[in-house]
């Protein structure tokens, strides 16, 4: 891999940053507000929309998700910001600017891992789930305690848990508050692979290598393929047209002749 970088960091207020970088086939995304445990507010949400789209233009096969400090992923929305707000503005600004970011990284064609490494608190965690991937360290605790605010999820979470764990367990989570270590993290479906603290780094790694060794095309499609089947479009097709697509590529004529020849496949993105 490329030690190659490209850094855009992006200052908004309280010395808060978003930084993009790119490193070989690999762009990370970088959330910074440790001093305030990575609480979000809508600049941070605005900048965070705004790396989504560096990374929807880039050449990227991947995307982590990281955060700033150490212990805390992101213990939520800054309540601090949105305390305050009037129905109309917690409506039209607070909630409407939290979806328009998720929604954008979930929908980025290139798969993306959340490297979950402590605690993922209310939007923490839908943050996490907006990527299509979750590590995290077995010593973090996860969890969508709005309820005990007087409120709800209002960044995804509620339809995102659901896809992932079921009806009931969605609600034993909003409605009882309950934490998740890291390995009831797994087992519940909610995230993709736990390690220790010390070894998070290399199950993270594990994961890229893994996505990065398919072709790059057809691991942009079957993530696409998958949601739009989660959204009940029809895969016969769906998958007729992207594999009509997938077999115009150089790519496909690569895989099979390693498959043929017993060896590892050279993927261009072509």
């Amino acid at each position: 891999m490329s030690t190659e970088t490209a850094p855009v960091t992006k200052e908004v207020t309280e010395q808060v940053t978003v930084e993009y970088s790119a490193d070989g086939h690999t762009a990370t995304i970088l959330i910074d507000r440790s001093a305030k445990l990575n609480a979000l507010t809508l600049g941070l949400l605005e900048d965070l929309a705004a790396a989504t789209r560096e990374v929807a233009a880039s050449a990227a096969r991947l995307v982590i998700v990281r955060t700033g400090g150490q212990k805390v992923f992101c213990v939520g929305a800054d309540i601090n910001h949105f305390a305050g707000l009037s129905a109309a503005g917690m409506w039209r600004d607070w909630i409407a600017t939290g979806h328009r970011a998720f929604d954008a990284l979930a929908g980025l064609r290139q798969p993306s891992i959340a490297v979950v490494d402590g605690l993922a608190f209310g939007g923490g965690l839908e943050l996490a789930l907006a990527c299509d991937f979750r590590v995290i360290a077995a010593e973090a605790r996860i969890a969508l305690p709005e309820t005990g605010l007087g409120t709800v999820p209002g960044w995804g979470g509620t339809e995102r848990a659901t896809e992932l764990v079921g009806r009931a367990r969605a609600k034993e989570l909003v409605l009882t508050r309950r934490q998740l270590s890291g390995d009831e993290a797994v087992g519940w479906g909610l995230a993709t692979a736990v390690a220790p603290q010390a070894e998070l780094e290399e199950a993270v790694a594990k994961l890229s290598d893994d996505l990065l060794a398919g072709g790059p095309l057809a691991v942009q499609l079957g993530k696409q393929l998958i949601d739009a089947a989660a959204d009940g479009a029809p895969s016969r097709v769906l998958e007729a047209l992207a594999g009509g697509l997938a077999a115009a590529t150089d790519d496909l004529a690569e895989g099979v002749a390693a498959f043929r020849e017993k060896r590892a496949a050279h993927f261009t993105d072509n």
